[in-house]
């Protein structure tokens, strides 16, 4: 492991290609944070690293399959191995799953809850585990989603899977609260985030449309909203804000 300047904080992103993932390791990296970043392939972290190069702060990139304890313990430590301890822990890869509740199988099912759950807990706990053998304070936040507050055909997977990292945040800032460990999520609504999965309806105005006038704020939340919202949760003005779900939808799931 690296030694770092004890004034600089290190921040590790799951899921950074795009969205969400890469708007905060922007928002981090500005704040003076050395940023590592993950994604299954490192190649999809081109245009993060390119943003990243232009600010002035170390950076790490790996790969990370979350369904595998090895590669978890593997991208922790090649991340500490480039920038030192690790102070805040960003859990926001996963994936979807938008088949009809009738059909869903079993090997999907455990598919996403496997990267998304499991992934998130066993995440969370090396990272846990890391700062506890430094007897050093934390933050992680949760990336979830409104979909695991309000219902929708064929989320039923993704929803669940996210609504149950909600209550996995507030059941582990209970149990780290003793380590000064503080666990957060954030909900995102609908966004446009350049997911590659999206591309077909997030190019289509009619779609974004329909999206927008089902907002009482009219307008879709931004990456970098959330991004700031992390942020703000990782620094010291939330240094006692624990075991909350910060809600990020203008208005979608309370109208």
């Amino acid at each position: 492991m690296t030694d770092k300047d004890d004034t600089q904080k290190a921040v590790l992103i799951t899921g950074a290609s795009y969205g969400v993932g890469a708007a905060s390791a922007l928002a981090f990296a500005r704040a003076g944070y050395n940023v590592a970043i993950t994604a299954t392939r490192l190649e999809n972290l081109k245009n993060t690293l390119s943003a990243l190069s232009k600010t002035d702060v170390r950076v790490a990139s790996v790969e990370l399959e979350l369904s595998s304890q090895s590669s978890i313990e593997a991208a922790l430590g090649a991340s500490q191995d480039a920038l030192g301890r690790l102070d805040v822990l960003i859990n926001n890869a996963g994936i979807q799953g938008r088949t009809s509740a009738l059909e869903i199988g079993r090997d999907e099912w455990s598919k996403v809850f496997g990267t998304n759950l499991d992934g998130t807990f066993f995440m969370s706990q090396s990272f846990a585990r890391q700062l506890r053998a430094d007897n050093a304070p934390g933050s992680i936040v949760n990336i979830t989603s409104v979909h695991a507050i309000k219902s929708r055909h064929n989320r039923l997977l993704y929803g669940v899977s996210k609504a149950a990292i909600n209550h996995l945040t507030r059941m582990l800032s209970i149990e780290w609260a003793d380590y000064d460990i503080r666990v957060n999520a954030i909900a995102p609504g609908r966004m446009l985030t350049n997911s590659p999965m999206r591309a077909e309806t997030e190019n289509d105005p009619n779609y974004i449309e329909k999206m927008v006038a089902s907002i009482p704020l009219k307008r879709l939340p931004q990456s970098e909203e959330v991004a700031k919202t992390a942020l703000f949760l990782a620094s010291d003005a939330a240094a006692s804000i624990t075991g909350q779900v910060i809600v990020i939808d203008g208005g979608l799931t309370v109208s």
